[in-house]
């Protein structure tokens, strides 16, 4: 079907798929900020930080789980497991102090949002130790292996 001068063509009208996610990409950065800022708060149960922590560690860290390049699955942390994290940490604070969290998050995302660059450090510094101490683990269990997979003989 042609479109009429009347009614506007397609490229006039935002796309409403598009539009959608992208409303949903905006709710999720600042739900994401919002436990940030949670994670701070006294009122917050213990248990609920450690969760709220590690979720917003792993959303913001520019390391994934499973590499986006991998086909088909690469995206499966972005568009599953972040968003499940945040849904099952947001259940584990009070809802009113997650509600002030998250209007004081979309003003200051509105204002420029945050930029922290010690933040960034941190979460990468995270990382590089976590595969440090993987790489050691490996190191470890391979030479007590022995050569070629052989058991090691005891001395």
């Amino acid at each position: 079907m042609r479109a009429t001068p009347e009614s506007g063509s397609q490229q006039d009208r935002p796309a409403p798929a598009r539009q959608t996610l992208r409303e949903r990409a905006h709710a999720l950065r600042a739900d994401t900020y919002a436990l940030y800022l949670a994670v701070r708060d006294p009122r917050v149960p213990w248990y609920a930080k450690l969760l709220t922590g590690l979720v917003v560690a792993y959303a913001l860290s520019p390391i994934d789980l499973i590499p986006d390049f991998i086909p088909l699955i690469g995206f499966l942390d972005d568009l599953v497991i972040v968003p499940g994290g945040i849904t099952l940490a947001a259940r584990m604070i009070p809802s009113g102090v997650l509600d002030e969290h998250r209007v004081r998050a979309r003003e200051l995302l509105a204002s420029g949002g945050p930029k922290s660059w010690v933040g960034a450090v941190v979460v990468v510094t995270v990382w590089v130790l976590l595969v440090l101490v993987v790489v050691r683990w490996v190191m470890r269990a391979r030479s007590a292996a022995g050569p070629q997979g052989a058991p090691a003989v005891p001395r």
